[in-house]
Parts: structure tokens; C-alpha cells; sequence
């Protein structure tokens, strides 16, 4: 339930026309770039109006017939003696014209093909961020590349995906295991991750609503149980870790409803073995939007698609106010799945885990979880995110 690409438009407008030329190459007709701007123009994507069948590796990669995309990796490590640290990478994908969706992402100067084109419809984007909860830190990057000239790009078969020197390569044959490097300045990741579990299509087959409107909605599929292991670089050192990660793959030609400025995202990693992935969106008025839901996925990899009236997550009273970005936001929150049994509540690990990048506002930060599942103790980990919170989204995508 990731839409953060839709912040990537306003980067869009602020660049120009950057994408598209490289030194010498002539500038392209004002009305291509004026139409390239419009958000409201969508009619020569694709778009989701029913669900389909995933086919990996190739699904793992891009699928350029669609305005949006994204590759989403959160992960809660421990070095050995129980330092915690959580992470984030995130890459996006934005097509800003529908022709040419089958250019290749992966020509680079170094190729002895000549020299390829700088000319580009796809736009890459990405944010980095760890926190290092013993030292209440959390650090936070972004980046941004046209998807040409070997800078940034992705394929499905082998799966990768990067931008500049932040990396996911797959590990196998059929991508559920891979290998994320980030790095900027004394901050760093190298981790290798091992799905454990099947892969989990989210909503209605893999079809995922996004308001009521046909079309309104995303093919999504998750990774909800990554075994992870390598390093994490921080200003206090290089650490050796172990721990679980979480994987979110998205793509649409698709907008919020009328009334919507924001949304709240859970993914829950459960000491039983089960995970829960959950979305609210809110409405300007406060009330939350009929097609929010979530997954429930038992130890053996069994999903149970949940509904709006399936689950109850409300704020616990009081919000953490931002001194960078004024914002304030929800970060405790109680949930519970009544037909399941399980009542939680949600933590914080530290209160400052706000990504106030270039690109727009919003909180994503590492959590911890302790609560009850048929009436016996359970905790957990996971993430957290809070958007909408400092100005709306609306009128973005």
C-alpha cells in the first residue's frame, strides 16, 4: 500500500525537462513537456480493472505500461548483542510520457554498444533511511535519475532494480532472495535477504483497491517474512546483523478518492509467525475510505483477505510534533483483529523517524509490538507509516 511515488510529480514539474535530454540534443515541442506535466491525463496507461496472474521472475521487474511502480524494503536487525536498527529502501519508477514503454532500462555507456541515448520516459526515485535506536538516531536520502544511460533502471529476468549505486540483485533464479546495497556518507547497508514464506498477493488476488472509481487500483504482492543478514554502517560504526525484512511491489495508473489526504500503513512481523499487512485511508472529514483493508498470513502461508469491518486500528491519545516539519503524528496505536483473536499495540521505537524529503513529508519509522493472540502474549516488529500528516497528498498524483 505504497504511494509514495505519487510525490514524485512535484520533482517532476520543479526539474524541467532534464529527463529527456542529454548535452547537444535538442529540446522536445513545449507541448510534449506540457502533457508529460499533466496529472490528470492517464488515458494511454494501463490500467487495474481486474486481477491478473503473476508470472516470476519477469513480474519482479518493471512494467512500463503503467505510470507507477515501486520496489519497498523495511527491515528490523539486531547486531549480536541486541543493537537495533531499522531500515528502509525504497526505488520508484515513474513513466512521464506512455510511448516508448519498452526502452531498455539497462544500457550504460561502459556496454561497447555504442553510445546509447540519453533520452528517457522513466523517471527513478529513491529513499534511504536508517535508525539506529540505541544512539535516537534516524537518518534519512534520497535520490533521483532519469531511466536511461545505464543510471537507473530495473529488469524481471534476472530481477534487479537500482539507482546510481543503491542496489537490489537477486540472489536467485526466481527472485524471492536478494542482495540490497545503499550507501550515503557514513550511513550504509549490505544485506542478504531470504524469502521464508510463499509470496502473498494482496487484496483481491493481487488487485488492490484504491478507491471506488474503476481503475482506481494496483497489482500488489509482498514478501511479509525476509530472513536478513550482513552489515549496517552507522556514524557509530560498522555492525554485523541479523533479522527480519519486509517486501512491498506496487504498480497502477491510479489516484486517490476525491476525499482522501492521506493514509496510515501497518506491516506486522508477529513473534507466532503471523503477519498483517493493514491500510487506512482518511478522508478529509475523518472518516476512513470503504476500500481500506489489509492481509492476515498464518505461519504456513495462508492469507485471509481483511476487510474495513474486519479490524479496529485507532490512535492511542497524544502525538509526537515534529520540530523540523511541524507536523504532528499518531505513533502509538492499539489494533485488533476480533475473529482472530489478536489485540496489540503498537510502539515507536524512537518518536524522530520522520522522512522529510525533497519530495514530500511523511513518518516511517521501525515499531515494536506486544499484545495478546488467543488470549496469550505475543509481540512483534515491524513498520509504520503516517502520511498526510504536515499538508495533503491530495491533488499529487
Amino acid at each position: 500500500m505504497k504511494w509514495l511515488l505519487s510525490l514524485l510529480l512535484v520533482l517532476v514539474l520543479g526539474f524541467g525537462g532534464w529527463w529527456a535530454l542529454a548535452p547537444g540534443e535538442q529540446p522536445q515541442p513545449r507541448a510534449q513537456l506540457s502533457d508529460l506535466q499533466s496529472a490528470d491525463d492517464t488515458s494511454k496507461y494501463a490500467r487495474v480493472t481486474a486481477p491478473r496472474a503473476f508470472v516470476f521472475p519477469q513480474d519482479h521487474g518493471p512494467h512500463k505500461d503503467y505510470q507507477t511502480e515501486w520496489w519497498y524494503y523495511t527491515g528490523n536487525l539486531t547486531n549480536p548483542v541486541g543493537r537495533h536498527f531499522g531500515y528502509q529502501l525504497t526505488i520508484f519508477r515513474r513513466s512521464i510520457a506512455p510511448a516508448d514503454n519498452t526502452q531498455s532500462d539497462s544500457l550504460s555507456p561502459a556496454s561497447g554498444a555504442g553510445s546509447p541515448s540519453w533520452t528517457t520516459n522513466q523517471i527513478y526515485f529513491a529513499h534511504f533511511a536508517v535508525t539506529d535506536t540505541e544512539a535516537d538516531k534516524h537518518v534519512a536520502f534520497e535520490r533521483l535519475e532519469r531511466g536511461g544511460a545505464g543510471l537507473s533502471g530495473a529488469s524481471g529476468a534476472p530481477f534487479n532494480v537500482w539507482i546510481d549505486d543503491w542496489r537490489v540483485d537477486s540472489l536467485s533464479a526466481s527472485g524471492d532472495s536478494v542482495a540490497l546495497v545503499a550507501s550515503d556518507g557514513q550511513t550504509s547497508i549490505n544485506l542478504n535477504l531470504r524469502s521464508t514464506k510463499p509470496v502473498v498477493k494482496q487484496g483481491d488476488d493481487g488487485m488492490s483497491q484504491k478507491s471506488a472509481e474503476r481503475g482506481n487500483a494496483s497489482y500488489y504482492y509482498s514478501f511479509t517474512r525476509l530472513a536478513s543478514a550482513g552489515t549496517v554502517t552507522t556514524a557509530s560504526g560498522k555492525f554485523q546483523v541479523t533479522g527480519t525484512s519486509w517486501m512491498d511491489h506496487e504498480w497502477s495508473t491510479s489516484a486517490l478518492g476525491k476525499n482522501a489526504v492521506g493514509w496510515d500503513w501497518f506491516a506486522l512481523q508477529l513473534s507466532d509467525n503471523r503477519e498483517i499487512m493493514l491500510y487506512k485511508l482518511r478522508n478529509a472529514d475523518g472518516t476512513y475510505d470503504p476500500v481500506s483493508g489489509g492481509t492476515l498470513v498464518e505461519p504456513d502461508g495462508t492469507t485471509h483477505k481483511l476487510g474495513i469491518n474486519d479490524f479496529v486500528a485507532e490512535p492511542l491519545v497524544g502525538r509526537w510534533h515534529s520540530p523540523d516539519s511541524q507536523g504532528d503524528y499518531p505513533l502509538q496505536w492499539n489494533v485488533k483483529l476480533p475473529a482472530y483473536g489478536l489485540a496489540i499495540e503498537i510502539t515507536p521505537r524512537i518518536n524522530a523517524q520522520e522522512m522529510g524529503t525533497g519530495s514530500g513529508i511523511y513518518w516511517e519509522g521501525a515499531i515494536t509490538i506486544k499484545g495478546t493472540s488467543a488470549g496469550a502474549p505475543v509481540t512483534g516488529l515491524g513498520y509504520l507509516e503516517l502520511t498526510g500528516y504536515k499538508g495533503t497528498l491530495q491533488g499529487k498524483v
